[in-house]
């Protein structure tokens, strides 16, 4: 029998369900082979709790969430996120899959195969490449990140679209900035569809989730100085240090940075200069995750050229 993998409160598949639902579990290469044990009922339990994930509530519940597409799950892997079950469209004979499928299952992954028309249920929008896993991971907090780097850091503050926020992370990755810290996050990281949109990078850059408040006392303490991206800096961004121990933040998309970072800057609290993207037509500003990606090169762009 195939140990059932309980991951929330619920509904785990054990060898009752199997009979029950017609649905069982893989761990062998003829996976592709056996047709006769596929769940073909979207009201099936395990798959009615894994579509749950897709909403912030549940995966703060479990500490679970679920990964689409072989590139992000690939990159899962290579950060050893633990995979509990991988669920896959029984009609898919690709061999890329069915290599990845022999990789998960080495780690004890189980496998559960979906009807097509089940499996659109469960899969995230048109991206659909016949496979999700269900992974336990979350973000830690600000304890859990090194007390000192010599790379600069992004903060993320009350960025709202999942869409920006994991392409972010796509750019921090490709340039070798040490750590996001989310302050005050309006989208969960573990957000699917953060994690479809970061590639899986999200799993690879150190990353924290915070206050606002817990942020700044944190930079404090790290003596970290502040770059903040803002349509009113008195500078351009190439003309600041963007090396070493510094913290170059970015504001909501549509109301920018909070006072609490010009607050504490007030108060001698923190190192803090406000830098500008020069802007030639009608919109005062870029798309954050635009202007993260213009900081993020300009930032390794100065570490490259230093001697």
């Amino acid at each position: 029998m195939t140990p059932a993998v309980r991951w929330s409160s619920g509904h785990s598949l054990d060898e009752a369900d199997v009979h029950k639902t017609d649905a069982i579990t893989f761990h062998c290469s003829e996976f592709f082979l056996d047709q006769r044990h596929v769940i073909t009922s979207s009201s099936n339990p395990l798959l009615k709790e894994a579509t749950q994930l897709r909403s912030a509530s549940m995966r703060l519940r479990t500490g679970c969430t679920l990964v689409d597409g072989r590139r992000e799950i690939r990159a899962a892997i290579a950060a050893n996120v633990e995979i509990l079950e991988v669920f896959v469209d029984a009609s898919d004979e690709s061999a890329d899959t069915h290599a990845l499928l022999e990789v998960l299952a080495s780690r004890g992954s189980r496998m559960v195969m979906l009807a097509t028309r089940v499996f659109t249920k469960l899969a995230f929008g048109a991206r659909n490449e016949g496979i999700v896993a269900l992974v336990r991971w979350k973000a830690g907090g600000l304890a859990e990140l090194p007390s000192v780097f010599t790379a600069p850091i992004f903060v993320i503050e009350a960025v709202e679209k999942p869409g920006n926020l994991g392409a972010i992370f796509r750019s921090a990755d490709a340039t070798g900035i040490a750590a996001v810290v989310v302050a005050d996050g309006r989208t969960d990281p573990a957000n699917p569809a953060v994690i479809r949109s970061s590639l899986g990078t999200v799993f690879s850059v150190p990353l924290a989730v915070a206050s606002t408040q817990n942020t700044i006392d944190w930079c404090f303490a790290t003596n970290r100085r502040i770059v903040a991206a803002s349509p009113e800096g008195a500078v351009e961004w190439h003309t600041v240090d963007l090396t070493g121990s510094v913290a170059i933040l970015f504001g909501n998309e549509s109301f920018g940075i909070s006072n609490l970072w010009k607050e504490s800057s007030a108060l001698n609290r923190l190192s803090w200069q406000e830098v500008r993207l020069p802007m030639c037509g009608l919109a005062n500003s870029l798309n954050v995750s635009a202007s993260a990606a213009v900081f993020a090169y300009e930032s390794l762009r100065q570490r490259v050229s230093k001697p």
